[in-house]
């Protein structure tokens, strides 16, 4: 199945994503923003219904806390249930390529199916096609390479 695109960018509103809960994202950092921002979007993120996030780009591995953190303050400090609990990755030494074959073969959720991918891009410029493209190609990685891509 194809994944969704959707661009993002500190100074535009954040759009409905909720309809395609439960989901995952690669969340494709290219730009600078604040941690106040990535704070929104991570909150956003996981009361949209995404429960897979792999960060990809720039300071990706801080997207980890950053998430973990929204979803503990969703529930308050109380224990999460398993089936709200959201998966992090954050992948700094790997290609993009990689990083969406990993979406499309290898990132799960232990207690909920997720049917849904999106693809993230947090810049200025679209790059629907190119993305979309990347990820379609990135299913054949593995005959590629010889083996599974390095994770």
């Amino acid at each position: 199945m194809m994944p969704h695109y959707v661009r993002i960018w500190p100074s535009e509103p954040l759009p409905e994503i909720a309809r395609f809960s439960p989901f995952k994202a690669v969340v494709i950092l290219d730009g600078e923003y604040s941690s106040e921002w990535q704070r929104d979007v991570s909150d956003w993120l996981v009361l949209s219904g995404c429960l897979y996030v792999m960060a990809w780009g720039p300071n990706c591995s801080s997207w980890d806390d950053s998430v973990d953190w929204s979803n503990i303050g969703r529930f308050e400090g109380s224990e999460i249930p398993d089936e709200n609990f959201v998966m992090t990755t954050w992948h700094d030494h790997e290609s993009l390529e990689s990083v969406f074959w990993f979406a499309g073969a290898s990132a799960y959720h232990p207690h909920v199916e997720l049917n849904e991918t999106i693809l993230l891009d947090v810049g200025q410029q679209n790059r629907e096609a190119e993305f979309l493209e990347l990820f379609k190609s990135a299913k054949t990685l593995p005959d590629r390479e010889g083996s599974q891509p390095a994770r």
